[in-house]
C-alpha cells in the first residue's frame, strides 16, 4: 500500500471548509439571494477540488483552491453582501483555504524531502539521505 504524503491531511482540511461553506446558507439562514448562491457554488467547487487533489494530485489543484480562497475574501464586496454572517463566513473561510492552499504549494515546491517532489530517479538518494540522518 502505498504511503500518502504528509500535504494529504490539508486538503481534508481544505474539503470540510468547502462543505462548511456549501451548507452555511442553512446553517446561518441567510437572507441575501447573492450570498445563498454564491455559497453553495463556491462550496462545492473547494469540495470538488479537495477530492480530486485526495484522488489523485496535481499542481493545479492548490492554485485552484488558493484562488478560490481569494474569491471568498473578495466576494463580499464585488456581490454587494451586507455586513452579516456570510461576509464574516466568506471572510474566515477564504483567509484559512488561502493560508492552507499556500502552505501546501510551499511544502511541495520547497520542502526537497516531500514525496511529492521526488521523482523515481530521486527515490534511492532521498532513501539514502534519510538513512544518515
Amino acid at each position: 500500500m502505498q504511503q500518502r504524503p504528509r500535504e494529504y491531511v490539508l486538503d481534508i482540511y481544505k474539503l470540510v471548509l468547502g462543505g462548511f461553506v456549501a451548507l452555511s446558507p442553512w446553517l446561518f439562514a441567510f437572507r441575501y439571494e447573492a450570498a445563498r448562491l454564491e455559497s453553495v457554488a463556491s462550496g462545492m467547487l473547494v469540495v470538488a477540488i479537495s477530492i480530486a487533489a485526495l484522488i489523485a494530485f496535481a499542481d493545479w489543484e492548490e492554485w485552484a483552491a488558493l484562488a478560490l480562497g481569494l474569491w471568498l475574501i473578495a466576494s463580499p464586496w464585488a456581490l454587494g453582501f451586507p455586513v452579516a454572517a456570510a461576509m464574516k463566513i466568506h471572510i474566515g473561510v477564504g483567509l484559512a483555504l488561502v493560508y492552507l492552499a499556500g502552505l501546501e504549494l510551499w511544502l511541495i515546491h520547497y520542502n526537497h524531502d516531500s514525496p511529492r517532489t521526488v521523482g523515481r530517479d530521486d527515490e534511492a538518494e532521498l532513501k539514502a539521505r534519510r538513512m544518515r540522518s
